[in-house]
Parts: structure tokens; sequence; C-alpha cells
């Protein structure tokens, strides 16, 4: 890789300005559930964390099955976590995680017993980068549709965290 970065600081770099993602669990029957959710801190590239209400589905679905993925997509990355998701009810981490986005979706605030917050640890991830963004993306497909030639305009892989 670029700049002798490891896959877990790529990741990383490539998660930590996205906001919204994608977190997906599993219901009762077995089905996969996927929602967005803001994203409110990433430590590393394995832990995330999110603000939820105790009582909501996602919540249920991490207390019965903590297997869970979190997607992440930017104008020129996408990220796949795979993982598990606990509750936390920690006061002190919700304050600390605590913003203007988060109160827009659960006013009544960190210290309410409904607010709690999910953290979810990714064993692996497997990321798409494309350097430079829309533009150089569209260069290389007009140079691939000219040439002739395989698109070959972004990186891939896989990372175990």
């Amino acid at each position: 890789m670029a700049d002798e970065q490891t896959g877990a600081d790529k990741v990383t770099e490539l998660a930590k300005d996205i906001r919204v993602g994608m977190l997906t669990t599993v219901d009762p029957s077995g089905t996969l559930v996927a929602r967005p959710m803001a994203q409110q801190d990433i430590e590393s590239a394995g832990e995330l964390w999110f603000f939820a209400e105790r009582d909501s589905r996602k919540v249920a679905h991490l207390t019965a099955n903590p297997t869970a993925m979190v997607t992440l997509t930017s104008s020129d990355a996408w990220i796949s976590l795979t993982g598990t998701g606990s509750v936390v009810d920690d006061v002190a981490k919700k304050r600390e995680l605590w913003n203007p986005y988060a109160a827009a979706w659960l006013p009544q605030g960190p210290e309410d017993d409904s607010v709690v917050l999910i953290r979810f640890d990714a064993d692996t991830a497997e990321y798409w980068d494309t350097p430079g963004g829309r533009i150089a993306s569209v260069l290389s497909f007009a140079k691939a549709k000219v040439t002739g030639q395989r698109y070959e305009g972004g990186e891939n892989e896989r990372v175990e965290l």
C-alpha cells in the first residue's frame, strides 16, 4: 500500500469523515435489517459509536444477536465492516459523544435512561478507494472505453482488524 500505511490505518482514514452509514443487524427470523445511522466517533478502524433509543428494534436485535455490519460511503470510498454490536449505557460516554446532531434525533438528552449507545467492534473490513475522487474515476472510465482495457481506477483490500 502507498505510504507504508497499514490496512487498519487506511480504513480509519477513509471512515473518519463519513458521518452517516448503514448499520445492519439480524432480526429474530434471521433476516438482515439495515438502517442509516449517524456515526458519532471512530476510535480506530474497528470501533465505531452510534446513539440509539433503548426500546428500538436495532437495540433488541443486537441484544438477541450481536452479529452486525456497517457500511460507509463517501464520494470516492466505500467501506464494509463486519463484527459485533453491543449496547452501552454509560452516561459519561454519552456526554462525551453528545452533539447537536444527536440532540436533533434524541431531544431527551444524554442523561435520559431511554438513550443508549451502540458500540460496533469490527473484526474485518473491506474497502474500495478511488484516489482523486470522481474526476479521476471519470478519466479512468474514459481511458478504459477508448483503449478497450479493463477499468483499473481504484484500490481494494480486505483487512483483518
